[in-house]
């Protein structure tokens, strides 16, 4: 029997109602292994290739076929809004046969919730962080809420597998199956997978079951991209003619921004006009100013304003607000925002996306690009390089258009190589580990140390912790009062942990900032970041605000609208960036290849960096002295590599060679002064990589570099452990010092 045959009838009229005369491929695969075996599942295959309901539509005909007794799938989505638009989705393709959805974070009502507490049945849509709360609050009730479930989806799993956000959703698909004494089976789903072995493994953890990876042939898909370069300030690049593209041209300019318009958004507001577009900024500092900055152009021009905002700091109202507004196929809006609607929402016939500097991650292109090309358009980005005019004495390293370059090679690794990169599943995940045992304690109750180890450790996340670390850990919190010993020898937790574990926070494990809540009369507009005093002013959800008072206790801000601009903050937002990233960054500046699709301005600007880089000879050296004793490094590294090399030079290079002044603009370069030559430069490192080392040897003395979450609440040692052998990526900065040794 073929899959659609094998379809319940209400999904075959699904499918006739939508006018779909084939099934997609990744549709048939999906089918195939879900129907045809009892294994795990994952599916990998473009954006907007039907993966969601590729899954669903063999897994609720089986429901059809056999009513669940509980709720028999919980499809885990890492973003509210993608699991706002995929409760509409499904709610369409379930309400035939009866089988109720719900969904389940912050913002859905507390009647919603109910019903699904008294009633629990069909799909749940949650995020890792309400299913953490569930476990917390609902531990009474899980067997009953989920004794039959039978299928967990989860959705952009590429998305959880770079931090301890994956790891926590693994610890509660494993917390919740022993609760409710069930075994289900696991699909995931997601377009940009680097290794999918790696991930098949990552979703199977803990079972004994292996996954299906059905092989999907992708068609060929036409991009529009373009790229192109603006300095902030003065005249633009010059020099090139624009390249012949092999892609559609580019229209012109459909309006004219103000008259000495910053040249980048301006460009972005010329061509935005009745089109609907998405404006990707990689910070939401970035991303009000852009929203800001477009408003004021608006209003410059007596028009009405067409730009949305939506990022993680804005009140669930304005962020709703923007989705809505975006899937109204009859308005022709922009929205500036960040990686909150970088995956999987469909937000109807998006024609372009712009992305504002170079993302960090091949991952995020892909995805950022994936937005578009929906309703058979084509997909299509154009890439807004901004930067500062290089000073006429600035040294040398300052004058490489570093986003410019990263932008190229990223682009450049997915054309040539279908390259993405791999999951990071190798950290030592000390703060998961204090979340997960506090989270534990506190629903379960009084446990026996040797109860909460066995309960812990072998959760499969936690598998190079080792007995004695959990042992220090416990130590360490026995000490401070996170948790407390019972007459009887069990654990509880303690009063210092009901404050952490009590907080709504506690809920998710990525790191945030404290946050204030932002009040204008009754209307809430989001949350900031250490707010200024009274009388200044903030901007948020687009426009700019004056402080009228500061409720510390509450962390309150209260304020009125007024007119200007002002730079907004919200904590710092690192990027990670690959090693193979920064490896094709240097051929782009020593190779001699065009790219179709760099516009004017960039294509000058990349002739210029390469006419700098073939003067001073950094791609073919990797040492280049500035003048004096001042030299520069360019090592090509990923970003934990390159942050093993700056410790390993300054904690164990820096005597012999003289180094001082150490200045590093992570991950491109690192200046500073040496009183040795380039020769005894590479020796001395050469020598020093053949040592021994200890990853604790590069960790600064009296250091305690807290990198997660609930890393200030772990002993010290663990601390400094996680970091050197969990975050410094030791064995890249070894083999990159033996490669330099081997060309000297």
């Amino acid at each position: 029997m073929n899959v659609f045959d094998r379809y319940a009838p209400f999904v075959q009229d699904f499918i006739y109602r939508n006018n779909w005369e084939s099934l997609r491929a990744v549709q048939v695969a999906a089918g195939d292994a879900i129907f045809n075996t009892d294994c795990h599942v994952l599916l990998s295959a473009s954006t907007a290739s039907g993966k969601t309901e590729a899954a669903f539509f063999p897994i609720l005909t089986l429901f059809s076929e056999d009513p669940p007794q509980s709720v028999g799938a919980i499809y885990i989505g890492p973003l509210k809004a993608l699991i706002n638009d995929q409760f509409l989705r499904l709610n369409d393709l379930c309400a035939e046969a009866g089988i109720p959805v719900w969904h389940w974070h912050g913002d859905v009502a507390q009647s919603h919730k109910s019903k699904l507490l008294k009633h629990p049945s069909g799909i749940l849509q949650i995020t890792p962080e309400s299913l953490e709360a569930l476990l917390l609050h609902k531990h009474a009730a899980i067997s009953r809420l989920f004794g039959d479930l039978r299928f967990i989806v989860i959705d952009e799993v590429h998305s959880l597998m770079r931090g301890d956000r994956g790891g926590q959703t693994l610890c509660l698909i494993e917390r919740l199956s022993r609760l409710a004494g069930v075994d289900p089976r696991r699909i995931g789903l997601s377009a940009t997978i680097g290794d999918l072995e790696g991930t098949g493994r990552f979703l199977a953890s803990g079972t004994g079951r292996r996954t299906i990876i059905p092989k999907i042939e992708a068609k060929g898909t036409r991009w529009r991209l373009s790229m192109e370069h603006f300095y902030v300030q003065g005249p633009q690049e010059e020099g090139a003619d624009r390249q012949e593209s092999a892609l559609p041209v580019l229209e012109a300019a459909t309006d004219t921004a103000p008259a000495n318009a910053d040249p980048g958004i301006g460009y972005i507001f010329e061509h935005t006009r009745g089109k609907k577009c998405l404006i990707f900024s990689n910070s939401r500092e970035e991303c009000e100013a852009v929203t800001t900055t477009l408003r004021q152009y608006c209003e410059a021009r007596h028009e009405p304003d067409r730009f949305l905002i939506h990022h993680g700091n804005l009140s669930a109202s304005y962020r709703e607000t923007a989705e809505m507004a975006m899937k109204d196929e009859e308005q022709c809006l922009t929205t500036v925002t960040t990686a909150t609607l970088e995956l999987g929402i469909d937000i109807g016939r998006l024609e372009r996306a712009f992305q504002i500097d170079a993302p960090f991650t091949v991952s995020s292109f892909l995805q950022r690009m994936g937005r578009t090309g929906r309703r058979g358009l084509p997909p299509e980005m154009w890439f807004v390089m901004r930067e500062e005019q290089p000073e006429p004495r600035a040294m040398l390293p300052t004058t490489v258009p570093w986003k410019l370059i990263q932008g190229i090679a990223l682009v450049q690794l997915y054309l040539e190589e279908r390259w993405v990169e791999p999951p990071k599943l190798d950290r030592l995940p000390f703060s998961l580990l204090y979340h997960q045992t506090m989270s534990t304690l506190a629903s379960c109750g009084e446990m026996t140390p040797a109860a909460l180890a066995s309960r812990i450790l072998t959760l499969s996340i936690f598998h190079r912790i080792s007995k004695e670390d959990f042992r220090v850990m416990l130590r360490r919190l026995l000490e401070t009062g996170h948790i407390e010993r019972t007459e009887g020898g069990g654990l509880i937790v303690g009063l210092a942990g009901e404050r952490v574990t009590n907080s709504y926070k506690f809920y998710a494990v990525f790191q945030e900032n404290e946050e204030y809540t932002v009040r204008c009369g009754s209307q809430e507009l989001g949350t900031i970041v250490m707010p200024p005093p009274a009388g200044e002013k903030i901007a948020l959800a687009g426009h700019v605000w004056v402080v009228e008072e500061v409720d510390h206790k509450r962390h309150l801000v209260y304020c009125e609208q007024v007119k200007g601009k002002v730079p907004a903050y919200f904590g710092e937002c690192p990027g990670d960036i690959h090693t193979r990233v920064l490896e094709r960054m240097r051929r782009v500046l020593d190779e001699e290849k065009s790219y179709p699709y760099l516009m004017k301005n960039a294509a000058a600007r990349l002739l210029h960096a390469r006419h700098t880089a073939a003067n001073s000879g950094l791609t073919r050296e990797p040492l280049i002295c500035l003048g004096g004793e001042m030299w520069c490094l360019f090592p090509w590294l990923g970003s934990y590599a390159f942050l093993a090399l700056e410790r390993f030079l300054k904690l164990k290079c820096a005597p012999q060679l003289g180094l001082s002044a150490l200045d590093s603009s992570r991950p491109y370069f690192i200046q500073f002064k040496m009183k040795a030559g380039p020769e005894e430069f590479f020796r001395v490192l050469a020598e020093m990589e053949r040592q021994p080392l200890d990853p604790m040897e590069l960790v600064y003395p009296g250091e305690v570099p807290l990198f997660e979450k609930y890393d200030e609440y772990l002993p010290e040692e663990l601390v400094k452990k996680g970091f050197a052998y969990g975050i410094l990526d030791i064995e890249g900065m070894k083999a990159r010092i033996r490669s330099w040794n081997k060309d000297n």
